[in-house]
């Protein structure tokens, strides 16, 4: 069975103007001028996209597909993600991580997930750990996760900053990085070590450590939720001047008048302005963490959940506002994550890439999916149920 995709508008990133994309096999077989592409007496399913942008599917590096929380007691764990929740953000590829709690969710619950997910038609990956060191894995250490499970792409998230971290010694963060480091030289993977960075006062001190002091060089280190407080955004500016790239979460939206979080708007606009690679972020949904507030005592005083449904509304927002161009954004939410965790095919619009492409139309609403090649979502509508959902 063959699909072809006709008349589309398309973003590759980069902007292709109008052609025809042939799916076949889970992969992009060809992409062509309008009419270009015939297949007399095959059975093809042909899909108009006149009038639409034809994008690649969305990456999101960091979501909590078993929930989050817990850290008011076991009544806030969050719940695990839907894929019709992921589908209907026009996700097609995710990684998946733990957060706080490594006790009652652990790895071998996390693949499973993972691969629950990947039958239920989306590409999936994880990180080995949470937010402790030492670190919990599959195998007995990471760098053996990384070379023998095929979806442990990296380890994280391990916290730092943050009163929730273990608060592990510098030297024990930058053996974990070393472990990445020669684990994705073994396994052919990114082995990026993914840190979830806190509010504290070190900030990223450990991670400018690491670089200063060793051998391992900034792109194996990724610092996440780095928007959460200016100081921190700062120190995260020097970074990417430094070499490293940085993970910014979509939402929710801050409110400027109580809220300390940089918004994902004024993020972008200070790389503009300081003219540093837009290549060096990525932007993750957070999806189904939670996201608690403490008070200076540290005392649990609300608990909310980050939504994946920010992801695809913060890509819509910073197009519509005239702020990033539809090529840039999909950079940003997908092309770039797809590179720096080395994740094949994806983020891309090519022949022989996979087949992962969602359908928007004039006003950035979101008509179709396309998953290795599967139809997820027609016409607005999902295609696909999880196991268990009504």
């Amino acid at each position: 069975m063959f699909t072809l995709i006709r008349n589309g508008e398309v973003f590759g990133p980069e902007p292709l103007g109008k052609k025809d994309i042939l799916v076949a096999g889970g992969e992009v077989a060809a992409v062509a001028a309008p009419g270009a592409i015939r297949l007399d007496g095959l059975e093809t399913e042909v899909v108009d996209a006149a009038g639409r942008y034809v994008l690649p599917g969305l990456v999101d590096p960091h979501v909590h597909i078993l929930g989050g929380g817990g850290e008011g007691g076991p009544a806030t764990r969050s719940p695990e993600i839907r894929i019709e929740d992921i589908v209907a953000s026009g996700v097609t590829t995710l990684i998946g991580c733990l957060g706080t709690d490594g006790v009652t969710r652990h790895m071998t619950s996390l693949l499973a997930k993972a691969r629950a997910l990947e039958i239920e038609g989306i590409s999936t990956f994880v990180f080995s750990g949470s937010y402790e060191i030492p670190v919990n894995t599959l195998t007995g250490s990471v760098r053996s996760d990384l070379v023998l499970i095929d979806k442990v792409i990296g380890a994280g998230e391990i916290a730092l900053s943050d009163h929730r971290s273990s608060q592990p010694t510098f030297d024990e963060v930058a053996r974990l990085a070393a472990e990445c480091r020669v684990g994705g030289m073994l396994g052919g993977k990114a082995g990026v070590l993914h840190v979830h960075m806190g509010d504290g006062r070190r900030r990223l001190e450990t991670l400018f450590r690491i670089v200063r002091e060793t051998e391992i060089p900034a792109t194996q280190l990724v610092p996440t939720h780095m928007t959460r407080n200016r100081e921190l955004f700062e120190e995260g500016l020097e970074w990417v001047k430094a070499g490293g790239a940085i993970d910014v979460s979509s939402g929710p939206d801050p409110d400027p008048a109580t809220d300390p979080d940089v918004s994902l708007e004024e993020c972008v606009a200070r790389f503009k302005q300081d003219r540093l690679p837009l290549e060096r972020i990525m932007i993750s949904s957070d999806g189904n963490g939670s996201m608690p507030v403490f008070d200076k005592a540290g005392k649990l005083v609300r608990l909310t959940i980050a939504t994946e449904k920010d992801f695809l509304r913060k890509f819509r927002d910073l197009v519509v506002k005239k702020i990033l161009p539809i090529e840039t954004a999909v950079r940003l939410f997908s092309t770039n994550a797809a590179g720096f965790y080395r994740l094949a095919g994806k983020g891309r619009i090519a022949a022989g890439g996979g087949a992962d492409l969602i359908v928007l139309d004039r006003s950035l609403a979101l008509e179709a999916v396309f998953a290795k090649g599967r139809k997820l979502m027609e016409g607005g509508r999902l295609l696909v149920r999880g196991t268990f959902s009504e």
